[in-house]
C-alpha cells in the first residue's frame, strides 16, 4: 500500500437521505493509492449509497468529497469518470443483446480517425487484448445473453477495466464467481494496486475481504463503526461491529438427516450435459454439490426439477418414480427450486412479496374461480413473520427489498408450496452475513421438519459446514461423495479442478513420488 500521507479521495462528514431513510449519516473515510480499502456491512448498512456518492450517481446534501485534496462535486457519474473513478455495480449493467465488444465500449466507440466511423476491429483487438489480460476466455463477438452468470460478471469487470482510472470501485465483484475466477481477480487487483491504482472494495465474502484488503470499513445504520487495518482485526471483530454475533454462530449447523430415502438419482444424463449422475438424498439431510463454475451443478439441478429433460436414468421421490417434462410437474412432486439468479428466475419484481410468495400454489387461495386476496395477504403476513422478511415486504415491490429479503420470499414460496424436497442454487449469493445466518438457520428448520435440501454453492466454508454430505462435480460427472467432516476445503478444492486426479496419473505413471 502507497504511505503517502494525502489520501486519493477522501469523504467528509457525508450524509444522504431518502424519503424515510438515513442512508448516510456523517460518514468519514479515505481511500488512498495503492490501497485495498474494504467496505462492509449488512444489506442496508449504507454501502452502495456511498460507492454511488463517489461515482457521481447520488449527490450528498451535506459533507465534501475531496479528490487528491481538492473539494469536488460529482453531479453525474460523467464527472466521475472524469475524476478517473470507474465502478462494477453489484446489478450487471449489460446489454444483453450486444456483443462483449460493443459492452466493453458501450457508449465510447472507438472512431476511425480518417472517415469518423465506428472501428469495429480495433474494438474486438482491443477487447480481446483486455480478457486475455484478465485471463477471461470469452470470444469477443459472443453475444452477453448467452454467455452464464460468471461470464458476464467477468465481462462487467474488463468493461470496468477497459477504462483509464484511479480509482475503481467493486460493488460485491465475486458474488456470481466460482473459486478459480475469484482468485483469477484478486490477482489482477493486487497487479492494479502495484501500480498505484485505489480500490473501494464492498463484499459479503468476510473470509475473502480478509485476503485481500489493506485496510476495512465498517458501516451500521448509515453510520461508521470504524476503519482498521486488516491486520489488526479478526473475524469475529468484524462481526461483531456488524451485527453483535460471535463468529461461532456464523456457520450454525443443525444435523436431521433420518435414514428414510427422499430422493434416488440413477444414472441420470441430460443435453445440457449431466452424464450419468447417481446419488441419493436422505429425508432431512442437506445433501451439498460442490465444484468449479461450469462443472454442471445447475445442470443436476434443471434436471431434477424438470426445467431439461433426461435422456437416460431415473429419477425416485418418496418411492415414486417420476418423469418430469416440466417444472410444474416437479412442483405437484413436491420439488422447489431457490435459483441462482433469483432476479430473472425467482421472482416477479413488480409484484409484491405475498404475490410472489403464494405463486406456487394459487389453487390453495381460490374462491370458486376467483383468488382470495385477503387470504393471500394474510398467507404473506404469515410467512413474512416467520422468516423475519421485513414487514414492508407486503407493501412494496420486491425490486425495492434487499437481497437477502428477497431470497427469503422465494424460500418462503416453497414452504408455502409444502414441498419435500428443495434445492438451493447459490442461496447466499450476493447477501450480507446477517441475512446469510437467516438462511442457514430456515435450512436447519426445513431439515427438522423433514424436508430434504440440495445444496448448489461456490462459497467452500459455507459448504463444508451446512452440508451432511457432499458430491463433487466436474464435466456434468459425479466424481466423489463423502460426509462433509471427511473433507477439508485443499481436498474438495483439489478434486473439484482436477488436481488430485492429475496428480493419481502421474504418480501411477511413475511421474511423482
Amino acid at each position: 500500500m502507497n504511505e503517502n500521507t494525502q489520501p486519493l479521495w477522501e469523504l467528509r462528514k457525508v450524509s444522504k437521505e431518502f424519503p424515510g431513510v438515513q442512508a448516510l449519516d456523517d460518514v468519514s473515510l479515505s481511500i488512498k493509492r495503492g490501497e485495498i480499502h474494504a467496505l462492509i456491512g449488512e444489506n442496508g448498512s449504507g454501502k452502495s449509497t456511498l460507492a454511488k456518492c463517489i461515482a457521481g450517481v447520488h449527490q450528498p446534501e451535506s459533507g465534501l468529497l475531496v479528490h487528491e485534496g481538492e473539494p469536488v462535486e460529482l453531479f453525474h457519474p460523467f464527472d466521475a469518470q472524469a475524476h478517473g473513478v470507474a465502478t462494477i455495480y453489484q446489478e450487471f449493467s449489460l446489454v444483453p443483446t450486444l456483443s462483449v465488444a460493443e459492452n466493453i465500449f458501450l457508449g465510447r466507440p472507438l472512431k476511425k480517425t480518417r472517415f469518423g466511423g465506428i472501428d469495429w476491429e480495433e474494438m474486438r483487438s482491443r477487447t480481446a487484448i483486455i480478457l486475455d489480460q484478465l485471463s477471461i476466455h470469452i470470444d469477443p463477438e459472443a453475444i452477453v445473453r448467452n454467455l452464464s452468470v460468471a461470464e458476464q460478471q467477468l465481462i462487467e469487470i474488463a468493461k470496468a477495466m477497459a477504462m483509464d482510472s484511479t480509482l475503481l470501485i467493486m460493488d460485491e465483484p465475486t458474488a456470481a464467481l466460482g473459486l478459480r475466477e475469484t482468485q483469477r481477480l484478486q490477482e489482477l487487483i493486487r497487479r492494479l494496486v502495484e501500480q498505484d491504482q485505489g480500490i473501494l472494495y464492498i463484499s459479503h465474502r468476510l473470509d475473502e475481504v480478509f485476503q485481500i484488503a489493506d485496510r476495512i470499513t465498517v458501516l451500521k445504520d448509515g453510520r461508521s463503526v470504524g476503519t482498521n487495518p486488516t491486520e489488526e482485526l479478526e473475524m469475529n471483530d468484524v462481526i461483531k461491529m456488524m451485527i453483535g454475533l460471535e463468529i461461532g454462530q456464523h456457520y450454525p449447523k443443525e444435523v436431521n438427516v433420518t435414514s428414510e430415502i427422499c430422493l434416488e438419482v440413477s444414472n441420470i444424463s441430460t443435453e445440457s450435459g449431466v452424464d450419468e449422475v447417481s446419488f441419493n438424498v436422505r429425508v432431512g439431510e442437506v445433501f451439498g454439490l460442490g465444484g468449479m463454475v461450469g462443472a454442471g451443478r445447475t445442470e443436476i439441478a434443471r434436471a431434477l426439477f424438470g426445467v431439461d429433460q433426461l435422456t437416460s436414468g431415473e429419477i425416485i421421490i418418496h418411492d415414486n418414480q417420476v418423469n418430469f417434462s416440466s417444472p410444474s410437474d416437479a412442483i405437484k412432486a413436491g420439488v422447489g427450486l431457490v435459483p441462482e439468479n433469483r432476479k430473472e428466475d425467482g421472482l416477479l419484481f413488480n409484484f409484491e412479496g405475498a404475490a410472489n410468495i403464494t405463486l406456487s400454489r394459487l389453487d390453495l387461495l381460490l374462491r370458486g374461480m376467483f383468488l382470495n386476496l385477503a387470504k393471500e395477504e394474510q398467507t404473506g403476513r404469515e410467512y413474512v413473520d416467520k422468516l423475519n422478511i421485513t414487514p414492508s415486504a407486503l407493501e412494496r415491490s420486491v425490486q425495492f427489498l434487499s437481497g437477502g429479503n428477497q431470497q427469503k420470499i422465494v424460500i418462503a414460496r416453497w414452504l408455502f408450496s409444502q414441498a419435500k424436497l428443495l434445492i438451493f442454487d447459490e442461496p447466499t449469493q450476493g447477501i450480507d452475513i446477517g441475512a446469510k445466518i437467516e438462511v442457514y438457520r430456515v435450512m436447519n428448520e426445513l431439515t427438522a421438519q423433514g424436508i430434504s435440501v440440495v445444496l448448489i454453492s461456490s462459497d467452500y466454508p459455507e459448504l463444508l459446514a451446512m452440508s451432511d454430505r457432499i458430491a463433487i462435480v466436474r464435466d456434468g460427472r459425479i466424481l466423489h461423495i463423502s460426509d462433509s467432516d471427511q473433507l477439508s476445503e485443499h481436498r474438495l478444492l483439489s478434486i473439484a479442478s482436477g488436481a488430485e486426479a492429475n496428480n493419481n496419473q502421474m504418480a501411477a505413471a511413475g511421474e511423482i513420488s
